[in-house]
């Protein structure tokens, strides 16, 4: 499944440049395990590699829950900080920084810590997250993938796993009412699997 991405990315990697890796899937498709692996593999070979998470760069709760506006708009208009992601990542990445200081959210306390990230020596960088194609993105990332997952089976992957938000009916209720229909509204729009570089079916 990763040897195929991991040679295109050494390939890319071996022309001399730093280069930005969007794995792109809906919430459940297992892109945070897909990026540590690719990222730990790369890292084996000597090719340094950071792994950004771009659910790391979003808005408080008092802006991304805001009632005025329906859910599905909340979630994809309103949760993410892509002005920060970009100034305080690409930029410095794509201009040869040696380090990244971003604001990186703090889902405990609805709050922000800066984090800095050594990037002296990276050669790859990889962000993973959801609706990485759309248009405030586009341009940014030298190489796309995407998971393409049955939502039935990501279903059964977020129950398990987003204890956080409450028991499976509480689970289910904000999936069905808020993240399902963004994702639904995304997949109508930019059709992901058909413009991405490289789609990974599980």
């Amino acid at each position: 499944m990763y040897n195929e991405v991991i040679k295109i990315i050494r390939e890319k990697v071996s022309n001399g440049k730093i280069i930005i890796v969007g794995i792109d899937g809906a919430g459940g498709s297992g892109k945070s395990t897909i990026s540590e692996k690719i990222a730990g593999s790369l890292n084996n070979e000597n090719i340094g590699t950071v792994v950004y998470h771009i659910d790391d760069f979003i808005h408080p709760r008092a802006v991304r829950y805001n009632d005025d506006y329906p859910q599905l708009e909340q979630y994809y208009y309103l949760q993410w900080r892509y002005d920060h992601f970009i100034d305080k990542v690409i930029t410095p990445v794509r201009n040869g920084a040696s380090s990244c200081e971003a604001e990186l959210y703090d889902k405990e306390n609805d709050s922000y810590k800066v984090s800095c990230t050594d990037i002296s020596d990276v050669k790859a960088v990889i962000v993973e997250g959801v609706f990485l194609q759309r248009k405030e993105l586009s341009g940014l990332f030298d190489y796309m993938i995407y998971l393409d997952v049955p939502k039935e089976t990501r279903l059964e992957r977020v129950l398990k796993r987003d204890g956080y938000i409450g028991d499976s009916s509480d689970i289910l209720k904000k999936y069905n009412e808020r993240y399902f229909p963004a994702e639904d509204f995304y997949e109508n729009e930019y059709h992901p699997s058909e413009i991405a570089d490289h789609v990974i079916k599980v």
